[in-house]
């Protein structure tokens, strides 16, 4: 097997390849290659993740490059993990939207349709690279956000594609240990779009046991999250972080302006990363690495590329088209569910009916969602304004204006049309 990670680059990649080496009967990688525009990061990255490999006993050769087409060719599959704009970007979309009120942030809200205008040409550029060069059944698995918006936009152009987050699988993994049992013992009802979703159950041994989880672990799950307690019962479901962008807005756009962003933090962090990553002893992730975030994102990756690639046929949460699961939106919306996983593709579990209020916000995220992914495919100031206008935590004309015009201002270096 040939399995290609454009962004190799990334200080998160020995998380990946931690995942690869531990896990190497489940998905036995013969040749794994690091795709990257930048050398440098390259070369470290690929040092540790070449001593990493050697390390475990793993036999598979790790290939570090700069050539997409040689990087994609005859790959079996394909993991994109990319960052247009680096850290210096994020910086930007976790500010410019304060100027209007709006909380700053990557993947939701003005900053997470910044970063959607500026991935999606680049994303399908790679895509169309893997088309011309991968095997002709080869899978793209996006890990890039905003992985719903890019998810779609490789669907809508024929790509055979499902999008990866790792939300779920830490939700997992919490409660089976506040459950003492093994995390494959729990499925999970989650649902949503991605980063917009919520647990409605948490199933082991054919019982839902997340009222009992509610009755003991209420303040601690509720902590964890940063939201109420009292919120969680009332909505008897289990919501994730990123829902706290919107059902506590103005308390985190009060803490973002008092602190540094995460994208400083993250600077920090990988620079100390690649530090180590230069060190020729160090041969193991880091475990520095855990600052960077991406928790479980090697096990997701690894148990979601195994029943891809050997038809495993199990149930996985991933983001896929809707087809009539969630049927107030559109059979060609992608969404964030449970799914049946085999070397055919996916096909969602049925998601039990959803409450008017989970409805009306997943409705609502959804149609900004199409008009951001018709903007960033087509460009032009009148769609960018519809699509702000539309999304939720922006929703009036003269700030979706304002902010218009600032996320034009600062990623105009990325965006051909804007130039």
């Amino acid at each position: 097997m040939k399995l290609a990670v454009v962004g190799g680059g990334s200080t998160y990649t020995p998380e990946l390849v931690d995942g690869f080496a531990r896990l190497r009967d489940l998905l036995p990688i013969e040749e794994l290659w690091l795709v990257d525009t930048d050398p440098e990061r390259l070369r470290l990255v690929g040092g540790v993740s070449e001593r990493m490999f050697r390390a475990a006993g793993h036999p598979g050769r790790i290939v570090a490059t700069s050539d997409l087409v040689a990087g994609v060719a005859d790959a079996d599959a394909v993991l994109i993990q990319l960052r247009v704009g680096g850290q210096a970007a994020r910086h930007g979309d976790e500010t410019f939207p304060h100027a209007c009120g709006c909380i700053g942030q990557e993947t939701t809200g003005p900053g997470g349709f910044a970063k959607a205008l500026r991935t999606v040409p680049v994303v399908l550029s790679v895509a169309e690279a893997v088309r011309k060069h991968a095997k002709p059944d080869a899978w793209i698995v996006d890990f890039t956000n905003p992985v719903g918006i890019v998810t779609r936009a490789l669907l809508q152009e024929g790509h055979r594609a499902v999008g990866l987050c790792n939300v779920a699988i830490g939700f997992q993994r919490r409660f089976a240990g506040l459950l003492g049992v093994a995390p494959s013992d729990v499925a999970l009802g989650h649902v949503g779009l991605n980063h917009l979703t919520w647990e409605r159950s948490v199933t082991v041994g054919g019982r839902d046991v997340l009222p009992d989880l509610l009755g003991t672990h209420l303040p601690q799950l509720a902590e964890e999250i940063e939201l109420p307690a009292s919120l969680i019962r009332l909505l008897r479901t289990v919501p994730s972080y990123y829902l706290r962008y919107y059902y506590a807005h103005d308390e985190v756009l009060r803490e973002q302006l008092d602190a540094p962003t995460r994208a400083e933090a993250v600077q920090r962090v990988e620079r100390e990363l690649l530090e180590l990553y230069a060190d020729p002893s160090v041969d193991t992730k880091p475990e520095q690495l855990a600052q960077r975030g991406g928790a479980f994102y090697s096990e997701a990756a690894v148990d979601l590329l195994a029943s891809l690639t050997g038809d495993r046929g199990d149930v996985q949460v991933v983001n896929l088209r809707n087809d009539g699961t969630l049927p107030f939106l559109p059979d060609d919306h992608v969404i964030e569910v449970p799914a049946v996983v085999g070397a055919s593709g996916v096909r969602a579990v049925e998601v039990p009916a959803l409450p008017d209020d989970l409805a009306g916000l997943i409705g609502h995220v959804a149609g900004y969602e199409r008009l951001a992914l018709d903007a960033a495919v087509h460009g032009g100031r009148d769609r960018v304004l519809r699509a702000m206008l539309a999304h939720p935590l922006v929703g009036q004309y003269d700030r979706a204006e304002k902010l218009t015009d600032l996320l034009l201002a600062e990623n105009r270096a990325h965006l051909a049309w804007a130039r």
